[in-house]
């Protein structure tokens, strides 16, 4: 049996969303091949794969161009993230190196291709991410809340902050605040901490479990993702995929995911923007509605038979075209 090898340098500990597209594309490959994940890979590890899946250019760079040196006819497979597309790829020659080694480069939302150096256009290909449908969970008879949730680790890539400055900015009392996430910078996970003791609507519930994460997001009204930068948020389809609508700050990375005509999004960094988003969202239930409509068009892209149909896909004939010599 052919074995690929999934690079990963975030594993199971870190909870993050490149460790989620790790999981999923093993599940997908499984068992029409041996697959593992590793953080790294080098010559010394053991034998080599028939075929390596590198998730990041710059963090995984080491172990892509050692493969590259050593196994220059077996195909190398990079899936780019938003600090790849967004920052990396631009300033760091480890990173551009990667683009280099790389035979496929893997966009998980469609306004990646326009932000790759012009010389690598040819080899990008894009694969929606998917996420299986969760169905929405309303709020119980009786209880008037309309719940926001925000879910990621409190870094500054994600702008956590304009999330807690929204929330203290909107006045309804019925609007509550969840936030999701291990706090990776200890100012923002202070913030947090200050944000939670002024205001009781907003609770941080720390690093979750991921099936449990998903559960409050199914348990949502809607869900908030306020990044500097993102190559596909995989919390955007899990939102997509059971029926929560998202107010998405206007960067390229959440266009890409949700198009662009979506009404959800709010200028990037702009707290008051944000809250009123909120607020209409509390007070208008056609916009409300409207979001939910837009963001279930795009549900099908999200679907997991798709994307396992797409890796398989890649996979398969990079391997083909490899044995045929074509590689």
């Amino acid at each position: 049996m052919q074995r690929v090898t999934i690079v990963s340098p975030a594993l199971a500990e870190a909870n993050n969303g490149n460790w989620q597209t790790a999981m999923r594309w093993a599940h997908f490959l499984t068992p029409a091949y041996d697959v593992n994940i590793s953080a790294s890979w080098s010559p010394v590890t053991g034998s080599a794969p028939d075929l390596l899946i590198a998730l990041h250019a710059r963090r995984s760079a080491a172990a892509l161009a050692a493969f590259a040196e050593q196994h220059p006819d077996r195909p190398r497979v990079l899936v780019l993230t938003g600090t790849d597309l967004y920052r990396d790829i631009h300033d760091d020659p480890a990173a551009q190196a990667s683009l280099a080694h790389a035979d496929v480069l893997v966009l998980l939302q469609e306004a990646g291709i326009a932000v790759l150096p012009p010389r690598y256009r040819a080899k990008a290909r894009l694969i929606w991410q998917s996420a299986p449908a969760l169905p929405h969970v309303p709020h119980a008879a009786g209880i008037d809340e309309f719940t926001f949730a925000m879910i990621g680790h409190l870094r500054p890539e994600k702008d956590p902050l304009t999330f807690m400055r929204a929330a203290r900015l909107v006045a309804h009392d019925s609007a509550r605040f969840i936030h999701i996430g291990g706090a990776l910078d200890e100012q923002l996970g202070a913030a947090a901490g200050d944000t939670a003791e002024a205001d009781p609507r907003y609770q941080w519930m720390g690093n979750l479990a991921h099936p449990a994460a998903r559960m409050a997001l199914a348990c949502s009204d809607a869900l908030v993702i306020a990044s500097v930068m993102e190559g596909g948020a995989n919390v955007i389809i899990e939102a997509v995929t059971s029926g929560v609508p998202v107010l998405a700050s206007d960067i390229d990375g959440n266009r890409g995911m949700l198009g662009a005509g979506y009404q959800g999004y709010f200028p990037l960094g702009d707290a008051p923007a944000l809250a009123a988003l909120m607020a209409r969202c509390i007070d208008d239930p056609a916009f409300l509605e409207r979001l939910q409509a837009q963001c279930g068009a795009r549900a099908a892209l999200f679907a997991p038979q798709a994307e396992q149909a797409a890796v398989r896909d890649m996979v398969d004939n990079l391997l083909i075209a490899r044995h045929a010599g074509t590689h």
